[in-house]
């Protein structure tokens, strides 16, 4: 089972994916919670050298909050995750497909809303 929604944009660099990406996530009713530039942070962490790779967490507040409702704890696996990385060939967004992360919670109502999230996050892919 795949576990991600992917998509390989040639021809750009990862800042214009980046706003592509992000108008695209806001045109399916995403905001972008969190950012985190792994390449800086593995940097001065580390000192080590890696492609650009940053990951951005995305989040629907009307899924969010149906989820909540559903099943308090799930707050543990939000946001939904959207990684950016240089690849050889362009720059892979790759988001997380929400019902294969749910497959840990046994609950029929909150997989149905993990699927209507996973469509909003495939269409905002494709709309890159």
């Amino acid at each position: 089972m795949t576990y991600t929604i992917n998509r390989l944009i040639s021809g750009t660099g990862i800042d214009d994916v980046d706003a592509r990406t992000r108008t695209a996530l806001a045109e399916h009713g995403f905001g972008v919670l969190t950012e985190i530039d792994v390449k800086a942070t593995l940097k001065k962490k580390l000192d080590v050298e890696m492609p650009a790779y940053r990951i951005l967490g995305a989040c629907n507040p009307k899924m969010a909050h149906q989820a909540i409702g559903i099943e308090p704890r799930v707050g543990a696996m939000l946001p939904c995750n959207v990684i950016l990385r240089e690849v050889e060939g362009g720059v892979e967004v790759c988001a997380i497909d929400p019902v294969a992360s749910m497959k840990a919670i046994e609950n029929a109502a909150l997989t149905a809303v993990a699927g209507d999230v996973r469509d909003l996050l495939a269409k905002a892919v494709k709309a890159i």
